[in-house]
């Protein structure tokens, strides 16, 4: 089972954060390949693991650098408005130790926050995370 372990001395303060990339799917990889364009490059993020989260979120903008096309929309709740509509889209997920899972994502505002993405329960139900308080450490399975 592809995994990797990260600690953090200030892991209670700032939460489960990391380095990730965020690229387009495969499939969408492959047929540019095959079509002979360009693939766009992966773009490197910090996201939070969060548990409160029920979707993967990915900031405002940044869909537009991977040359991504909505596969959908949805209605989201923040901790300070109800209802927004954001645009949903199909990326690959790829994790310290090119742990790489594919998925979905929700562009929306992550403004004065530290990190540019959320990694939520739809992404989460697919692994295994363990959450080890005392030694300012997290391990992420798939």
């Amino acid at each position: 089972m592809p995994s990797f372990t990260t600690q953090n001395p200030s892991l209670q303060a700032t939460g489960p954060i990391l380095e990730l990339q965020i690229a387009v799917p495969a499939a969408v990889q492959a047929s540019l390949v095959q079509g002979g364009q360009p693939v766009p490059q992966p773009i490197t993020v910090s996201g939070l693991i969060d548990t409160g989260a029920s979707a993967c979120v990915l900031q405002q903008g940044l869909a537009a650098q991977l040359n991504l096309n909505p596969i959908g929309s949805t209605s989201i709740n923040t901790p300070s408005s109800t209802n927004v509509q954001c645009y949903e889209y199909a990326v690959r997920y790829v994790l310290p130790n090119n742990v790489t899972v594919e998925g979905t994502m929700i562009e929306a505002p992550l403004a004065g926050q530290n990190i540019q993405c959320l990694l939520g329960r739809d992404l989460l139900a697919h692994g295994t995370l363990i959450y080890i308080g005392y030694a300012n450490l997290f391990s992420l399975s798939f």
